[in-house]
């Protein structure tokens, strides 16, 4: 009998001493759930939305400079100034407002697509406005024996040490101008157009970083090599 009772007693204590560790258990468990929860929502990762920030270059309002007027039509938009006309027609992400003499780019959806649009469409709608303003330019340089160019009527002709001549239509809205020979200046109302015809041309002949011979920007730097070196005798 004694021995049942000191068997009894024993298993109650077992089982009184699991249970305050399962309890302990559970409670650290609890504890550690809440901390989690409040933090998360301190940080806003718990509410039903979250919530972007806008972007910091397609929340600025784009100033309109004088002798610059632009229509707005719906999603289109035609700014016209000294330089000519530009026009371009917007996505349905993106929303327009003219107010205070400026353009405000708004995003129309709270979407991952629109937010990425956002700035974008705000920096090209600033390259309109400061294209028909002001203008853009490229200036290249050829750098090499026997390289020149000089334009003839609407083309760009192209001496680089090949077999033959390149000749390079111009595209409409962008003007060429040569001076001694090897210094090309590309200029134009249109960004981009001013843009990829300069990289056309310099494509012909990339600069090679030996002697820095081809076509380069005006302002770029060649990372220079050094050549084979014979064995001194």
């Amino acid at each position: 009998m004694a021995g049942s009772a000191v068997l009894q007693s024993a298993t109650i204590d077992r089982v009184a001493l699991r249970s305050s560790f399962i309890g302990e258990a559970q409670s650290l468990r609890a504890t550690s759930a809440a901390a989690s929860s409040q933090t998360l929502s301190q940080q806003g990762l718990l509410a039903g939305r979250i919530v972007c920030k806008e972007s910091r270059i397609g929340r600025k309002p784009i100033v309109v400079p004088a002798g610059v007027t632009i229509k707005l039509d719906g999603q289109s938009l035609m700014v016209k100034g000294p330089n000519g006309e530009l026009s371009r027609e917007y996505p349905r992400e993106v929303r327009l407002s003219q107010e205070d003499g400026a353009i405000k780019v708004e995003r129309a959806l709270e979407t991952r697509q629109a937010r990425a649009m956002h700035g974008l469409f705000r920096t090209l709608t600033d390259n309109m406005v400061q294209g028909v303003a002001k203008g853009f330019e490229k200036k290249l340089q050829l750098v090499g024996v026997g390289y020149r160019a000089a334009v003839d009527k609407t083309e760009l002709v192209l001496n680089l040490g090949l077999s033959h001549q390149v000749r390079m239509k111009v595209p409409d809205g962008v003007a060429v101008k040569v001076e001694e020979n090897t210094r090309i200046t590309i200029s134009g109302r249109d960004k981009v157009a001013v843009g990829d015809f300069a990289a056309a041309v310099r494509k012909w002949r990339e600069p090679e970083p030996y002697k820095g011979k081809g076509i380069k920007y005006a302002d770029e730097v060649i990372r220079r090599k050094e050549g084979k070196v014979g064995k001194k005798k």
